[in-house]
């Protein structure tokens, strides 16, 4: 399936250094992305200052996934060979995702699922909603 920007703006903060948002293109629920601002492509390149608040990113946003959202675990991952300058996944395990296993391997049947069958309304209201919970949680960052 070609891929669809279908959340365009579904921005939950933005600072000079990041900007954290729902994954424009797949539709699960608080699938969040942490992107730099600055166009760098490892966490190697970050300064001190994008360093700190990174981490802090990080620990709030999924503080939030887990108070707000009720998210009890959740996959991050990285890769530098992207065209799209660095981002960090924060990808959600919800229930329906058991089908799929625990592993490293499960996340792109994951995303192929998420994109191929859950574009309905009741979804995108459900990503919107997390996205709305989550920018009042983060409010005072």
């Amino acid at each position: 399936m070609k891929d669809i920007i279908l959340f365009p703006d579904e921005t939950i903060v933005a600072t000079k250094l990041f900007d954290v948002h729902q994954d424009w293109e797949v539709p699960i629920s608080g699938f969040f992305i942490i992107a730099a601002v600055r166009k760098i492509k490892s966490i190697s390149e970050f300064t001190d200052e994008e360093t700190s608040e990174f981490i802090n990113l990080i620990r709030a946003i999924r503080a939030g996934m887990r108070d707000v959202l009720a998210i009890q675990e959740v996959y991050l991952f990285q890769n530098e060979d992207t065209e799209h300058g660095f981002h960090l996944w924060m990808l959600p395990r919800h229930a329906w995702m058991e089908k799929f296993g625990k592993k490293i391997q499960s996340v792109r049947p994951i995303i192929n699922y998420a994109k191929e069958n859950m574009l309905g309304d009741d979804v995108f209201t459900e990503v919107r909603d997390c996205v709305k919970k989550m920018r009042v949680y983060m409010s005072n960052f």
